[in-house]
């Protein structure tokens, strides 16, 4: 695989292990990069690891994952159940998304139990703790593996 996985996280995000550690865990965003590199290094592929808390940069990185990336692992955080823009952005890729939670949306609050990523995502995976991005860039990989011709 040539071509990395895109894996990217959106808002308050960076706030991993001091932000709700008793539903999002105490591991850093800085350890779950290093989970998603050592995983994916291991499948022979590599990521490229990106965290931002705005709509418009995330979107970017979208579009740019479409010419630049094999797949994406995306964590729309809070943008997830409000952006139209970014459900937009992501419909236009050919390549395999996976969409990735900490916690489990389902069994939180009523708001967050639909998100307009779903409707582009190709599969999800959620409630793992920072292991939910591990298996993510393990299924991102199957799937542009498969994908290929």
């Amino acid at each position: 695989m040539t071509k990395p996985i895109y894996v990217l996280s959106g808002p308050n995000l960076n706030l991993l292990g001091v932000r709700e550690p008793e539903i999002y865990g105490r591991e850093t965003l800085d350890d779950v990069h290093a989970r998603c590199a050592a995983r994916a290094a291991t499948l022979g592929a590599s990521v490229v690891c990106r965290q931002t808390n705005h709509e418009g940069v995330l979107i970017d990185w979208v579009q740019e994952a479409r010419t630049e990336a094999s797949a994406l692992v995306l964590n729309p955080a809070a943008f997830g159940h409000t952006s139209v823009a970014l459900l937009d952005a992501l419909k236009m890729l050919s390549i395999p998304i996976v969409e990735c939670h900490l916690s489990n949306p389902a069994a939180r609050e009523s708001f967050r139990r639909t998100t307009y990523v779903s409707l582009a995502a190709t599969g999800v995976i959620s409630g793992f703790g920072a292991r939910s991005y591990e298996l993510a860039v393990e299924a991102a990989y199957g799937l542009a593996s498969k994908s290929k011709p």
